[in-house]
């Protein structure tokens, strides 16, 4: 099968002591900047879906911002930006914060069929052994999957009690590993594999949808992973064909190799944080958590799905968003 050359093929193991390969941390000057434009924003009245980057240029942002743009689409794949002092600023004003350098890395598309934008990321005693619930919304852990977009943005408010911790995983380096061991299973990637839609296309909408896990199209590379829609799917409908024995075997496979010893880099968030990934070459999980009592101080994440037009390895299903498909 066909090798993918690329910086984003990364071991994990070789980054987890090189936080300066990706992070950035918010100078002072930058920090002042996001606040006069977040007072700008909120002086301006208008709904933050409707802020555009025009709303809220950057000065000394500006390269800044530049740089992680970069290193998304040509570099390892991800950037983690720490230092927003969300402790000493309003959630109304972090999220702001949050948004306004979202919209300067691309365009955001809905998450859900209600069409939101910027989701809440937490506990919301939501059934975890439900076909039907997206697992985001509870305290249980997420095996390593890709999600809807070009950019997958996180930002940290607070933090469980104990767990949810980030890992990531690069696809590209999944992929290589895949042909090395299982070449027979290689070609499974590139076969179209009907997923669960999980409701997300309405009460009327199809159950399920179908998709490639791999497709690699000149120099552009895109892995779209969701083991457990592909499962669901099998298990839940009659007319989606059972799972082959060799199928099965693939899936397990991608799932078991970013759990290796040194495979994934993991990432304990603090708050403030904020981690974007490019979607076709990053693989991200979280482990279970356990929560503090305290309303106020329960696991609470922001995120953001975002369309870039500049990287070539995007999908117009995916850039459609949830609201937008199919």
């Amino acid at each position: 099968m066909r090798r993918h050359d690329s910086p984003a093929d990364w071991h994990g193991a070789d980054l987890q002591d090189r936080a300066d390969l990706w992070m950035h941390r918010l100078t002072d000057a930058e920090i002042a900047e996001l606040a006069g434009l977040v007072a700008r924003v909120r002086a301006s009245g208008r709904e933050l879906r409707e802020v555009t980057a025009q709303d809220a240029p950057l000065g000394v942002l500006a390269p800044t911002v530049a740089d992680w743009l970069e290193r998304l689409e040509r570099g390892l794949g991800f950037v983690l930006v720490r230092g927003l002092p969300v402790r000493e600023w309003s959630r109304e004003d972090a999220a702001t914060a949050y948004w306004i350098l979202g919209r300067h890395l691309g365009d955001a598309v809905p998450q859900n069929t209600a069409g939101e934008l910027l989701v809440d990321v937490r506990d919301t005693g939501a059934d975890a052994a439900s076909h039907d619930t997206r697992l985001y919304r509870t305290r249980a852990g997420l095996s390593f999957h890709t999600d809807g977009a070009d950019i997958i943005g996180l930002q940290c408010l607070r933090t469980a009690k104990s767990g949810g911790v980030s890992r990531i995983c690069s696809s590209v380096r999944v992929y290589h590993e895949v042909n090395r061991r299982r070449p027979d299973l290689a070609p499974l990637l590139f076969e179209t594999w009907q997923h669960h839609a999980h409701g997300q296309f309405g009460p009327n909408g199809p159950r399920t949808f179908p998709y490639r896990i791999v497709t690699i199209d000149g120099d552009a590379f895109r892995m779209f992973l969701l083991p457990w829609y592909v499962r669901h799917a099998a298990e839940d409908f009659p007319d989606v064909a059972r799972l082959s024995d060799a199928q099965l075997g693939l899936l397990d496979l991608l799932e078991t190799i970013p759990l290796e010893d040194g495979m994934a880099l993991d990432m304990a968030f603090q708050p403030g944080d904020m981690q974007f990934l490019k979607n076709s070459v990053i693989l991200h999980a979280r482990s279970d958590y356990q929560d503090w009592d305290d309303p106020e101080e329960k696991r609470h994440l922001l995120r953001l799905w975002l369309t870039s037009r500049r990287f070539q390895d995007g999908d117009e299903f995916l850039r459609r968003g949830i609201g937008g498909r199919p």
